[in-house]
């Protein structure tokens, strides 16, 4: 395709709730969960509704399960489907027609509500228990889908600058044990997490194709 350029669409301007975030993958993730902690703790909203696509999706996934530990008493329910996008590419040099690809596109929704959500849904998470939430911890938005990049993590002073192994949302470990109270064990807490969003993807996936 390096004979083609790809024609830039205007984007549709689609009304967004107060309440209503849309993540992107150049967004920075501290602003995200600062606004949504916000809505959460001082204007009064009951529930926040996270929206991504694509690659954005792992960095949206990464943040919700921030806000989880640091608000007591948050459920989770989460929607995942797909889109088909269609490209149009011009062609650079003469003689050569122009082309339109189709991109099949994942998309994630994210619900956090102070309030009870609907238990039967496929989706739905109970609020974490409430000695995993450290309200007072201020955490590292470190690691891959952060908008920075990934930075050194460190534990307090004198210890080295490495920057350790990644969990499964792409967070130093460093970062993990903070939130988690420095019990490594506890970082088998994301294992559920991610396989639980396959999950259902996968069950999105096998009802696309029955």
């Amino acid at each position: 395709m390096d004979r083609y350029q790809r024609v830039e669409k205007p984007k549709a301007e689609t009304p967004i709730d107060e309440n209503e975030i849309r993540i992107t993958s150049q967004g920075r993730m501290r602003s995200y969960i600062t606004y949504a902690m916000t809505l959460l703790q001082e204007r009064g909203s009951n529930e926040i509704v996270f929206k991504a696509m694509g690659r954005a999706i792992n960095k949206t996934v990464t943040i919700v399960e921030l806000i989880k530990r640091r608000i007591v008493g948050l459920h989770q329910n989460t929607v995942i489907g797909s889109t088909d996008i269609t490209d149009t590419w011009e062609p650079l040099e003469e003689g050569l027609l122009p082309l339109e690809t189709t991109r099949h596109v994942s998309m994630i929704t994210i619900t956090l509500s102070k309030k009870e959500l609907n238990r039967s849904s496929v989706g739905y998470q109970p609020p974490l228990p409430a000695e995993q939430v450290k309200p007072l911890i201020e955490f590292d938005y470190d690691g891959e889908g952060s908008p920075n990049g990934p930075r050194r993590g460190r534990i307090g002073r004198g210890r080295s600058r490495g920057r350790g192994i990644l969990c499964h949302y792409g967070i130093s470990c460093y970062t993990c044990a903070s939130t988690h109270g420095h019990d490594t064990y506890k970082l088998l807490f994301h294992m559920h997490c991610i396989g639980f969003i396959f999950l259902l993807y996968s069950l999105h996936c096998l009802r696309s194709f029955a």
